[in-house]
């Protein structure tokens, strides 16, 4: 069974998936001017993407015996599309740190579910970092 510690860091990890969802949602519809079409389709794709990741991640916290939450991490949208971008880079940082944690966390206590939930899940964030960095880049 899980220790109470992962299961902590699981449910950070549901209140950083559901944030990012809504924050990259609101981006998608609020986002000004020639960016429309391209940086805020991104930011659709990548809301869908996370909102699959914070129930795939509750899932497997209600599997552990723990209570998922309900509650994001606070929400910041940005005025401009670059600190959108800015913000979103930041996001995906912390999550990619969060999520190298669980994942040797999971390794640690032979937790392998677990561990592979979260490799896959990194792979996406660090997509969604290098894309977020190459829109910067612009």
């Amino acid at each position: 069974m899980a220790s109470n510690e992962l299961k902590e860091k699981l449910n950070d990890a549901i209140a950083r998936e559901m944030q990012v969802s809504i924050q990259y949602m609101w981006q998608h519809v609020t986002v000004p001017g020639k960016h429309a079409w391209s940086a805020g389709g991104i930011f659709k794709k990548f809301a869908i993407t996370e909102m699959k990741h914070a129930e795939e991640i509750a899932e497997r916290l209600n599997n552990l015996g723990g209570m998922p939450t309900t509650k994001p991490t606070p929400i910041t949208v940005g005025k401009t599309v670059k600190d959108m971008l800015e913000i979103n880079t930041k996001a995906e940082e912390e999550a990619i740190a969060l999520y190298r944690e669980i994942i040797k966390m999971a390794e640690k206590e032979d937790d392998i579910v677990t561990r592979k939930l979260f490799e896959s899940i990194l792979v996406d964030e660090e997509e969604h970092y290098y894309v977020f960095m190459d829109l910067l880049q612009e």
